[in-house]
């Protein structure tokens, strides 16, 4: 029977949910360009190409469903949307580990998106359980779950591919149906019926948060900023597993270990080191540094030749985890408080968006100037050179927007360290969506 709504095990499902959303993603980079390999008996560059379609149907699947089963948790509860999305999890993964042709990895990849979009209905969950005075602390363990699944997954795809490219599927199916069997017994309904809502097509929009923000042209600004550095951000795990093997032959569990490195140094970054600079030099310079960081980084790897020199610029990339949450403190400050929620929901928008385009450009790219005999050149490191250039025009419109709209910042003489409780004369506050079915029972 399910335990009290407010219990730490109901916690820890919630986070554990998440985490696993993160160990599946993560455990099948080290060992993807092997499967596709024995799938398809192509060259490393070709097989880069699928791997950036089957991401690309991964984060397609994800950007569309997220709304809509945020939106059945509303009306149906959290619990059975969390539930099927784990069954599906299971399913997908045995799906690949099974997979006799490559078509049976883009059905599984397709099942993935699908139920990893549940990743909004379980923080919805710890809303829903968590009083307000306490919410930013939970959210904050929301992170440090995705950044520990980030750590995890890779090791444990990286070193189970060593006696078969299939095995880290198996452990993944078997890791989200026992955390099906634990919520069985152990996951409360933490939405009551007083307080579901019909379910509307027309609110299951992701491009309707961030149109909603028209009124708001410094949101727009830095919203198209945050793109063009999620974008650059995306080349890390669309194209490091067959840029390493191409340039260095390196094995499944030499892949793994180097992202469970940049994993733990990121996470460190976001989780220690954030805090203590935003509060000495402001989010605006934050943003800066994480930025030159990840410049340096992108550049630098692309044209890198040696192992040590690529754990080099890992560690320095690694601090371009200062710009993205530096990034999301000051569009916060821009808003009113009664427009924070729509807000978050058009920097997902914004951050799916990137997932679904980068992985197939960065594989094209890396396809084109390693096997095609009309590239300039062979550049096996040209994604990671482009997505230095995007990093670039990320910081040209942050810089433009910083100055022509004369951002809120925590160094800002007279502004709020929190921004504005409410709109003040003069200024344009989105309007609240207001449900009337919202408070009626069923």
């Amino acid at each position: 029977m399910p335990v009290a709504r407010n219990s730490s095990l109901t916690l820890g499902f919630i986070l554990i949910t998440i985490l696993l959303d993160m160990v599946g993603l993560g455990i099948i980079l080290p060992v993807l360009p092997q499967l596709i390999l024995e799938l398809t008996g192509e060259t490393i560059a070709r097989s880069a190409v699928v791997g950036g379609y089957l991401v690309f149907v991964y984060a397609l699947l994800q950007f569309l469903f997220s709304p809509v089963l945020g939106n059945l948790s509303d009306r149906f509860g959290r619990r059975p949307i969390l539930l099927l999305s784990l069954l599906g999890l299971t399913a997908d993964y045995l799906l690949m580990g099974f997979a006799p042709t490559l078509g049976w990895l883009f059905v599984g990849r397709a099942l993935a998106g699908i139920s990893g979009a549940a990743v909004a209905t379980a923080t919805a969950y710890i809303a829903d359980i968590t009083p307000p005075e306490m919410r930013s602390q939970r959210f904050g363990l929301i992170g440090a779950a995705f950044g520990l699944g980030f750590i995890i997954g890779p090791v444990i795809g990286g070193e189970l591919g060593e006696f078969s490219p299939r095995a880290p599927f198996y452990a993944a199916a078997a890791l989200a149906f026992a955390n099906f069997l634990f919520g069985v017994f152990i996951l409360p309904e933490s939405l009551s019926i007083r307080k579901r809502r019909r379910f509307d097509i027309k609110r299951a929009n992701p491009l309707g948060a961030i149109l909603a923000f028209k009124p708001f042209p410094a949101i727009l600004w830095l919203l198209g900023a945050l793109f063009l550095f999620s974008m650059a951000s995306q080349t890390y795990p669309s194209v490091w597993n067959f840029f390493t093997i191409e340039r260095f032959d390196w094995s499944p569990s030499q892949i793994g270990r180097s992202l469970a490195v940049f994993g733990f140094l990121f996470a460190l970054v976001q989780g220690v080191l954030i805090g203590p600079v935003i509060k000495k030099f402001g989010e605006s310079s934050t943003v800066l540094l994480g930025m030159l960081a990840a410049a340096i980084a992108f550049f630098g790897t692309s044209f890198i030749h040696t192992p040590v020199g690529l754990y080099g610029y890992l560690i320095v990339g690694a601090f371009s985890g200062l710009a993205a949450p530096a990034i999301n403190g000051l569009l916060s400050r821009q808003i009113p408080d009664n427009a924070q929620g729509e807000l978050q929901g058009a920097v997902t928008a914004t951050n799916s968006l990137t997932a679904i385009i980068a992985p197939v450009a960065a594989t094209q790219l890396f396809s084109y100037f390693t096997t095609s005999p009309n590239a300039p050149g062979y550049f096996p490191g040209v994604s990671f050179f482009a997505a230095g250039i995007l990093v670039i025009l990320s910081g040209m419109v942050f810089l433009y927007t910083a100055k022509r709209f004369k951002l809120r910042n925590l160094h800002n003489s007279g502004a709020s360290a929190h921004g504005p409780d409410i709109a003040k004369p003069g200024e344009i506050a989105v309007p609240p969506h207001v449900d009337e079915s919202t408070d009626k029972d069923e």
